[in-house]
């Protein structure tokens, strides 16, 4: 068994550690003295001889030595600041994010011989620190436990019940029946059994989804503890209320619920605030934290577009639409939204600074970009917003939509001579940062897309 522990200075890794790995009969390892081993000095003489970048140097490859490694693994306070530790660490193990406050971090660390992170004082430079590393520890972590004011001995015996938690077969069984794929399902209620941690797509239909084939292989080739699996709920409500049961990790949220996932959240990422919708949820200590990954999935293709104060067009008004408008607004576009309810695309519209109309104004000669984000064209239906008429050479068309990959729309731009991008492309940007979300790791959009094939 492979358990690690990360958190901020002061957060309790090596206490917690030491009786973690007493209790388990395992092997108790800590990569800082793993690291004055190995350099036959002290961390704080390292620093001094080497600065921050030789100590990382000599963490890295501490942590690319421990992939294989069983024990109780305590880690230095940044860690998660490099993707390929959190690579490293996470293959095969269960990761365990200790969190404490500010003010007890600082008293913790008082005398401390290693050497500051900041010119600030000792509480000040608590808070900057877990400001900036917070995502990350919560990222990387399977299971957040509170350190703050609790004894030790407390704070092992929530870690050792976590790890001995399995759903019941009541809740298997909600779980296996929200899922459209009974084979999936049953691979999955195996799974929990067997005990691997859960993330899943929920949305209504989720049938053609591709993120659990994505997914699953991305967590096997990564050598992760989860199963992933689909939830086709009736509304927003019912599918957050499985997700607390079920402690569920991580969530790629789908139409028509990326709106009404918003209220859900405990904390909201200021992307998400921002646009309005949520397409990505992280559980962690029983606080969902949402989060829009959507809008990096369309600005990452039209980048190389940016600064040239290029006129786009957004297709639709809903979640996938608003990532949409703030994307391209990040691009420096000048962007008009256009829906079949002219209302709708005035509102969303207006949140960004944005021009709008209905469907039946837009004019291809003042049109250099189109972002298609509503779900006509996905399979089976076979329609288009657009016709022949409407698109020209030169104009580019992104198709939020990815199933099928060649939709109606990409088929008859690509036939007027436009430059196409399909959805596919949004997806592999998207579920890249999903990973960064769910699991600390800086898996390449290229890598998803092959998982997509």
């Amino acid at each position: 068994m492979k358990l690690v522990l990360i958190g901020a200075r002061g957060a309790g890794k090596t206490t917690v550690g030491r009786l973690l790995a007493e209790r388990l009969g395992l092997p108790f390892l800590d990569t800082d003295a793993l690291v004055e081993a190995a350099a036959g000095r002290p961390v704080p003489v390292l620093f001094a001889e080497e600065g921050e970048a030789g100590f990382r140097r000599r963490e890295r490859e501490v942590c690319a030595s421990l992939a294989g490694a069983a024990g109780v693994i305590a880690t230095g306070g940044g860690v998660v600041l490099d993707p390929a530790n959190v690579a490293a660490l996470r293959r095969g193990a269960r990761v365990v994010w200790l969190a404490a406050p500010p003010e007890e971090l600082a008293a913790r660390c008082a005398g401390s011989d290693r050497p500051p992170l900041t010119g600030l004082g000792a509480l000040d430079e608590a808070r900057t620190v877990l400001t900036a590393r917070e995502p990350l520890y919560r990222a990387a972590a399977d299971h957040c436990a509170w350190t703050g004011c609790r004894d030790p001995g407390v704070v092992v015996a929530g870690i050792l019940a976590w790890l001995g938690d399995r759903p019941s077969p009541a809740l298997r069984a909600e779980l296996a029946t929200a899922n459209p794929d009974p084979d999936e399902a049953a691979a999955v209620d195996r799974a929990l059994q067997d005990g691997r941690l859960l993330c899943a797509v929920v949305g209504h239909p989720v049938a053609h989804s591709r993120s659990p084939a994505v997914f699953s292989r991305l967590i096997g080739r990564y050598g992760l503890p989860y199963a992933y699996t689909r939830i086709d709920a009736p509304s927003a409500d019912a599918a957050v209320s499985l997700v607390r049961r079920l402690a569920l990790r991580g969530l790629s949220v789908t139409i028509p619920f990326k709106e009404g996932m918003l209220r859900h959240c405990d904390t909201l990422s200021p992307e998400a605030r921002a646009i309005g919708a949520v397409n990505t949820v992280v559980q962690c200590g029983s606080r969902l934290h949402g989060m829009n990954t959507d809008w990096v999935g369309v600005r990452a293709p039209l980048a190389h577009l940016g600064g040239q104060r290029l006129r786009a067009v957004v297709l639709g008004a809903g979640g996938a639409a608003a990532a949409a408008v703030y994307a391209l607004v990040d691009l420096g576009m000048e962007v008009t939204v256009l829906a079949r309810d002219p209302r709708r695309a005035a509102a969303l519209a207006a949140r960004f600074g944005a021009a709008s109309g209905a469907l039946g104004e837009f004019d291809p000669a003042r049109t250099d970009v189109v972002v298609h984000a509503t779900p006509v064209g996905m399979a089976p239906d076979t329609g288009s917003l657009l016709g022949p008429s409407d698109l020209r050479p030169g104009m580019t068309v992104f198709d939020l939509v990815y199933t099928p990959q060649m939709t109606p729309l990409l088929r008859l731009a690509r036939a007027a001579g436009a430059v196409t991008i399909p959805g596919t492309a949004l997806f592999a940007h998207q579920a890249a940062a999903q990973c960064r979300a769910f699991f600390g790791l800086d898996v390449p959009a290229a890598e998803v897309e092959e998982a997509l094939r």
